[in-house]
């Protein structure tokens, strides 16, 4: 198996050359996420110079999101738009770590989780590794973070089904052999993960402009880690 160090510095090769296109793919579901944020407190300003009467501007916007939407629903909305994107942008670097590709292209790349054949399987495997994680935190907080870890390479898998096979794998079987996949290797990606805390102070040095470039290498290195794993089944 591949060291960290190594598979950072595959990351770094495959993105050689196409940061400035990484940066891009990455900004791309951040501006629509700012997006929907500046259109949701539009909704609520609008509302409170129709509707608003005696309060002060802030509290009647509080009112109004607290009134019309549901945090549950938000958050889980949230979620599914999230995997859809990530996936996407993971599945990207995984090509490039391959040598199936050359050029990130942002635009199109950014979207891949939404074409028809994948937005469905990715919807379920979000979902469905959401309720099952929450599940086994309600045991306690590791078994939980375990089962995160135990679940963390079922998207690669569902692509890597479909582009083999092109046929859609069943969902619970995805998961199945994510965990299966796994087994014995938690530890590593956990550690593979500590490696970057670092990277993300300076995300938050910076106010978060760093993660645009950060970002791009942690999922590249991730995707590498998939790919070591899958050649030594």
């Amino acid at each position: 198996m591949k060291t960290t160090a190594e598979l950072k510095a595959e990351a770094k090769a495959a993105l050689r050359g196409q940061w400035g296109q990484a940066v891009i793919l990455n900004l791309i579901p951040t501006l629509l996420t700012v997006a929907v944020m500046f259109f949701v407190v539009l909704s609520g300003v609008i509302w409170f110079f129709i509707h608003g009467s005696g309060g002060d501007m802030i509290t009647s916007v509080a009112d109004y999101h607290q009134n019309n939407a549901s945090g549950g629903g938000t958050s889980l909305v949230t979620m599914i738009i999230s995997a859809l994107f990530m996936s996407g942008i993971s599945w990207t670097y995984l090509d490039l770590l391959r040598g199936e590709r050359t050029q990130i292209e942002p635009l199109k790349d950014a979207f891949r989780g939404f074409q028809g054949v994948f937005i469905g399987g990715v919807i379920l495997l979000a979902l469905l590794t959401n309720i099952f994680t929450t599940l086994w935190s309600f045991l306690f907080v590791i078994p939980g973070i375990v089962k995160a870890y135990a679940y963390s390479q079922s998207y690669f898998i569902y692509y890597d089904q479909i582009q083999q096979t092109g046929e859609k794998p069943k969902v619970l079987d995805t998961i199945t052999a994510s965990r299966r996949l796994m087994d014995g290797h938690k530890g590593r990606l956990f550690w593979l993960d500590l490696t970057f805390i670092g990277w993300y102070f300076l995300v938050a040095l910076t106010l978060g402009i760093a993660y645009l470039w950060v970002a791009p290498y942690i999922s590249a290195t991730k995707a590498a880690f998939y790919e070591d794993l899958q050649a030594h089944i």
